[in-house]
């Protein structure tokens, strides 16, 4: 059986007379070997009331979970990133 795989995020910050602003997307495709399996999967998600902003890109299964994750450590640290 062959893996599922997830693929591009492009994430852009830059300096601007408002302040900082970022940019992130993702193409929203999983493959299984060469077939497209889901072409409109979330990869980039707001987490943290819309405070913080996380993509995946790799396996999907793996994505998912570190999704989980990272929202628990978020809630456990009152969206302190810094900890």
């Amino acid at each position: 059986m062959e893996a599922f795989h997830g693929t591009t995020i492009l994430s852009v910050r830059r300096m601007t007379a408002q302040g900082i602003q970022v940019a992130i997307g993702g193409d929203g495709q999983v493959t299984l070997g060469n077939i497209v399996v889901k072409a409109t999967a979330r990869k980039v998600r707001r987490m943290h009331d819309g405070k913080v902003i996380a993509g995946f890109a790799g396996s999907a299964a793996d994505g998912v979970a570190l999704f989980e994750r990272l929202e628990g450590k978020l809630k456990a640290a009152n969206g302190n990133l810094t900890r």
